[in-house]
């Protein structure tokens, strides 16, 4: 094998053992954060005993739009991926500034959700407040939390992109950023279903 093999291969095994790192760490945060979630949603469900339990809530609207916003956000992070991966610079970058406006458009609906929940006279916190909104209030503002994260490293992303620092060889932050973006959907419509469903 010659020297310039040799070279070859320790560094794609090099950039392998990178990513298998990066990667584990992400798992390892986002069991974290599941773990936060379970927490609350299991408090709420012990809270159903509560006299100030609302058996009548149903979710605004603006919720069910921004779950169908954040479904379409993980699509085109998808999709963004496949372009890069195919050397498609150029839908890779529109698909990626697709993927942050969808992302800012949910949590504008989300405080959009909110401005509805308080326009039919549930409020969250104050002695007007009940378990059911308080809960959901704490719920969500979590979740935005963590997509704020997201958000933080979509910019990154897009900036990285724009140093043209992916292309089909080199594609580990995109594949890191795609799959948090799309365990922040899932851990969504999680939450989603759960407060819609369980009354």
């Amino acid at each position: 094998m010659s020297a310039t093999n040799s070279i070859k291969m320790s560094v794609e095994e090099h950039n392998e053992r990178k990513a298998k790192s990066y990667k584990m760490m992400l798992w390892f945060a986002m069991i974290s954060i599941v773990m936060v979630f379970a927490g609350l949603t299991s408090a709420y469900v012990v809270s159903k005993s509560r006299p100030d339990w609302l058996k009548d809530f149903t979710l605004p609207s603006a919720f069910i739009a921004s779950t169908v916003v954040m479904l379409l956000s993980s699509v085109t992070f998808h999709l963004a991926k496949k372009a890069i991966q195919k050397d498609n610079r150029k839908a890779t970058t529109n698909l990626l500034w697709l993927t942050l406006a969808l992302g800012i458009a949910f949590v504008v609906l989300q405080f959009e959700g909110f401005a509805q929940v308080i326009e039919s006279g549930y409020f969250f916190t104050g002695s007007e407040s009940t378990i059911t909104t308080s809960f959901l209030y704490v719920v969500v503002i979590v979740h935005l939390a963590h997509l704020f994260g997201g958000l933080v490293a979509l910019l990154i992303i897009i900036y990285n992109h724009f140093k043209q620092k992916y292309n089909s060889g080199q594609t580990l932050g995109i594949e890191l950023g795609a799959m948090f973006w799309h365990f922040l959907d899932f851990l969504w419509v999680y939450l989603f279903l759960f407060f819609y469903f369980y009354k």
